[in-house]
């Protein structure tokens, strides 16, 4: 899930500490690295791009598949991103996690043979990751209520998936402000 990198409309918590244009130059850099990293014949990357006028943006590379994230929360993207893809398991990231690897997407795809959800904790107490097998309908009730970007969101996520079982994959850390950002 990205957005197009504006000053001003991305990463604006980042952007209180570093700056609007810093933060949308590193943003835009961060997913152009991500995608090159997580290339694999193992999955097809998509890109759910916000906002719609930026679906056919150049900024994103030309052979990947997109899709709108289209209108609400960031739980109803999430949730009409998971029905618009192709049936089967599926997996959404931001664009803002400097340490996933490869290793990591498989680990979550393998969870999702195991169990009907997967999640990928964020040290701030989000998540990184979310997966489903789709095998069922999603929940009716998915990431509905959720507190966004505070240290419920993943325990609230958990709690709407109405007894889907669910496995936790590799804790890692998004980048939300200045602090977050790796070392050069």
């Amino acid at each position: 899930m990205v957005k197009q990198p504006v000053a001003g409309r991305v990463k604006t918590r980042l952007a209180r500490d570093i700056g609007r244009v810093a933060a949308a130059w590193w943003f835009r850099h961060s997913v152009r690295r991500l995608l090159r990293r997580l290339d694999d014949p193992r999955w097809q990357i998509w890109l759910s791009v916000a906002p719609d006028t930026a679906l056919h943006s150049a900024v994103w590379p030309a052979h990947l598949p997109r899709l709108s994230q289209g209108r609400g929360d960031l739980g109803g993207r999430m949730r009409a991103a998971f029905e618009a893809l192709p049936k089967g398991r599926a997996c959404l990231i931001g664009g803002d996690i400097p340490s996933v690897e490869k290793h990591h997407i498989a680990e979550a795809f393998a969870a999702l043979g195991r169990h009907e959800a997967v999640f990928g904790p964020a040290t701030d107490g989000g998540f990184w990751l979310t997966g489903f097998r789709r095998t069922r309908p999603l929940p009716p009730q998915l990431f509905e209520g959720v507190r966004w970007s505070c240290a419920q969101t993943l325990s609230d996520s958990l709690a709407t998936l109405q007894g889907q079982r669910y496995g936790l994959v590799a804790q890692l850390s998004d980048v939300d402000r200045a602090e977050d950002l790796p070392n050069p």
